[in-house]
């Protein structure tokens, strides 16, 4: 099976069981979007998952999506890019003008730099609140306690559009727990979108309430 092949016949394994989980928590088959996890993929990966209908991205870098994306933007109306890795604030201005949404949103020093980068373009991408569910000191996001009055700061006083909120969990725990307090957060500040769970778990995560999951190697394959 040819490169092509395979990432197409693995993204229609992927799409069947996101509508089999969806269908089994008592969703609609298309409540769930499946985002495909970019960040190191040789181009040819890309252009296949391209070829094969996928037409949302994540990617972790700012740098290494422009260079990945930006010839492409014109000819793929439908493209859609998600920054799923942590962005710094001097690459704000760069990501909010390639980036439909950003999804990690975590401090108020970046809150600011979105909302100058927005006022100069005239629009914002949609934000996402990356939570640290798991408290993590080596992992960004906000802490489940803070997280109400950081997305209501970034509501209210950055004027940012924030649709939902991401997570990671801890590596070793049962996601499970981690997924329902994020959803529970979510819930109680009336936002719709939860970015939440990875190859090996976005079953689980659709069951919690998932609108997006985020997929590479089930998808691409292992990065060489």
């Amino acid at each position: 099976m040819n490169a092509l092949s395979d990432i197409a016949a693995r993204r229609a394994s992927l799409l069947a069981r996101l509508e089999a989980a969806a269908r089994g928590a008592g969703r609609e088959l298309d409540a769930v979007t499946l985002v495909a996890v970019s960040k190191l993929q040789p181009d040819d990966r890309i252009a296949a998952a391209l070829a094969a209908g996928q037409r949302v991205f994540g990617e972790n870098r700012v740098q290494e999506a422009q260079a990945r994306w930006s010839a492409r933007r014109e000819a793929l109306p439908d493209l859609r890019l998600r920054l799923i890795g942590p962005l710094q604030t001097n690459k704000a201005g760069d990501a909010a003008a390639l980036f439909d949404a950003i999804d990690t949103l975590d401090r108020e020093k970046l809150a600011v730099a979105l909302a100058v980068a927005a006022q100069k373009l005239g629009r914002s991408p949609d934000i996402l609140v990356q939570v640290n569910t798991g408290e993590e000191p080596q992992k960004a996001g906000v802490s489940p306690q803070e997280a109400d009055a950081f997305i209501r700061l970034a509501r209210e006083t950055y004027s940012l559009p924030v649709k939902g909120l991401m997570c990671i969990p801890p590596l070793g725990e049962p996601p499970a727990m981690h997924f329902a307090l994020l959803a529970k957060i979510a819930a109680r500040n009336g936002l719709a979108e939860l970015s939440m769970g990875m190859s090996g778990d976005f079953e689980t995560a659709i069951r919690f309430g998932a609108t997006q999951v985020r997929v590479g190697s089930a998808l691409f394959g292992e990065r060489e």
